[in-house]
């Protein structure tokens, strides 16, 4: 397996708006995230990887680009990136910027153009198709898909002023750019270099996956049900015809270029041929892309993201094992990740978030992360611990986010009459909400947690519990186990002193198959074979040990600072939530 400095890399995602205030207004800004680059550092980050922070009208948090060439002002400025990278290069560290290309903002410059007129030369930089015709004539989208943020409304947005539909997958707001034109492909190319040229390593590529759209446009399987209008259309969008096509293109005329990182963010994609063909070592298009199994591991298969299923250890186990086998085996590689923006915090859904539990749950995921094959990706609070906010958080006040406010008002007009089933909407809103994830960065116990100043309103609540969870407290932490940050930070120190084993060696799932314990051994060249034991259960397991394993030693876990004291063969007990890792013979 080929070494690169990017495969080695851990990554660490800033939500700008949440991370740190520095001016006053409630946002987070790049100078905080500049004040914050030695707390990055010292944890174990070589890449920054920035969410949107392009100038935009804020309908979708940034993801709605108006220009992709400035700096939003309730950020900072262009000026405030260059200082950026250069206190990044100061620190042997990188910038990863985020790139938006499958649409654009409803205000964007070309948007502007593309609607003015039928006869305007942006016409085709968007999707636009004639409207169909009720029995009154009225005017009906296109087809029948349905809104990716708001599954209940249409896919389509329609435009009076020119009698034509233009196809918006996400939100009215976030129009669709016509990747068929080779105009659009070449001002893409162009957005892609200038923030290369400006220091920045590469690019995190939002649902990279749809820019290829299937030209027929043909009606959605009802698969929401018969009552329903409108039905996701992904089977005619998600790694559509020609999407490998436009990926090669750019990889050839700009990324590689460069040298660039690329990750792509490409939900809905399952097949294995599909995902290596597109991050084959040499052949393929990225360097990787961010599989959603773990983090879809609750969801209704076939549903939308906004439902809740039960899952079990069994469900992880197959889920990593695969994943860890297939790249090794064919040559891919893999992005390691449980948490982002778009998911609700991950000690909460994965393991226990109890005052009693939360340390050992998070610890217990981070053992999981800093010794899986890939690149490592931690996201802004993971480190901490943070949890999702309390289900008293009124989903009318409180939550920010346009997909947890189009699921509510959704679920009042469904639901209003029946509580038992609103109840039920209430659980999975309080569940999978991305705002969990997007509460502001819970530096100190003082006022708005560190995050701004005292007197300041966050655009966003702040998490209740942030005088106990922070990472002042953490840092300093001198009690007999270690903090959640402190895990993290030695956990990421000995993923790179044993690169040749966590991030490169060979992986192998053992034991049998249980409801409470994922055991795996990762083997390197030159550091032998590690095993891994993760007890994702809220109980006491004594867990048997397989008869072929033999410990040397137990070197880390998460319920000690020091040495685990456990068995070497036999039966090894362990503690609800614990995690163990140990050298093999």
């Amino acid at each position: 397996m080929a070494e690169s400095w990017w495969k080695e890399a851990v990554v660490y995602q800033v939500y700008p708006s949440s991370f740190k205030d520095t001016n006053g207004d409630g946002w987070g800004d790049i100078k905080g995230i500049t004040s914050k680059l030695d707390y990055m550092k010292d944890l174990g980050i070589d890449i920054l990887w920035v969410s949107p922070m392009y100038k935009s009208p804020q309908a979708d948090m940034g993801y709605d680009i108006s220009d992709y060439k400035s700096i939003d002002p309730i950020y900072g400025t262009n000026e405030d990136v260059d200082h950026l990278v250069a206190e990044l290069k100061k620190r042997g560290m990188k910038l990863m910027m985020d790139l938006v290309v499958n649409h654009t903002s409803e205000e964007h410059a070309w948007f502007l153009e593309s609607r003015a007129s039928k006869s305007n030369p942006k016409r085709s930089w968007y999707i636009w198709k004639d409207p169909k015709r009720d029995e009154d004539g009225k005017a009906q989208p296109p087809n029948n898909w349905s809104q990716i943020l708001g599954e209940a409304n249409s896919a389509w947005t329609y435009d009076e002023k020119t009698d034509q539909y233009y196809l918006s997958l996400f939100t009215p707001e976030q129009p669709d750019l016509n990747w068929e034109n080779p105009d659009v492909r070449a001002a893409v190319h162009d957005v892609i270099r200038f923030w290369l040229d400006k220091g920045a390593c590469g690019y995190r590529m939002d649902v990279i996956n749809l820019i290829s759209k299937d030209q027929r446009f043909p009606d959605a399987e009802p698969s929401l049900g018969p009552d329903r209008k409108y039905h996701p259309g992904g089977k005619y969008f998600v790694n559509g015809p020609r999407m490998h096509e436009y990926l090669q293109e750019l990889k050839q005329k700009v990324l590689e270029k460069y040298g660039a990182i690329t990750v792509g963010e490409m939900p809905g994609v399952q097949d294995v041929e599909e995902i290596i063909r597109t991050v084959k070592s040499g052949t393929g298009e990225l360097n990787m892309i961010f599989i959603f199994d773990i983090v879809d591991i609750d969801n209704v298969p076939g549903k939308v993201r906004m439902t809740l299923q039960k899952w079990s250890v069994k469900d992880l186990r197959r889920i990593v094992s695969k994943w860890q086998r297939v790249m090794i085996e064919k040559d891919g590689w893999n992005s390691v990740f449980v948490e982002n923006h778009d998911n609700p915090r991950s000690v909460s859904r994965y393991t226990d978030d109890s005052d009693k539990y939360r340390t050992y749950g998070a610890t217990l995921l981070a053992l999981m992360q800093t010794t899986l094959n890939g690149t490592l990706y931690v996201y802004q609070g993971e480190e901490l611990g943070m949890r999702n906010f309390p289900k008293s958080w009124d989903p009318l006040k409180d939550y920010k986010d346009i997909e947890a406010i189009n699921f509510w008002k959704k679920s009042l007009d469904l639901y209003g009459d029946n509580p038992e089933e609103l109840a039920r909407q209430r659980k999975v809103l309080e569940r999978k909400a991305r705002d969990h994830a997007r509460t502001p960065m819970q530096w100190n116990d003082g006022p708005n947690a560190g995050f701004a100043d005292e007197g300041v309103k966050p655009w966003m609540r702040v998490n209740d519990d942030y005088r106990e969870v922070n990472a002042e407290k953490q840092l300093a932490d001198d009690g007999e186990g270690l903090s959640v940050w402190q895990f993290w930070q030695r956990g990421l120190a000995n993923r790179k002193m044993h690169k040749d084993v966590f991030t490169y060696g060979d992986f192998e799932d053992v034991g049998p198959q249980s409801e409470e314990v994922f055991a795996y051994v990762r083997t390197g060249k030159e550091s032998g074979k590690w095993l891994v034991v993760l007890n994702f259960s809220g109980r006491e397991v004594d867990w048997e040990m397989p008869e072929e394993i033999e410990v040397q030693g137990w070197m880390a876990g998460n319920y000690t600072k020091g040495k685990p004291e456990k068995s070497f063969k036999g039966s090894v007990a362990l503690h609800p939530w614990e995690g163990i890792l140990g050298k093999l013979i």
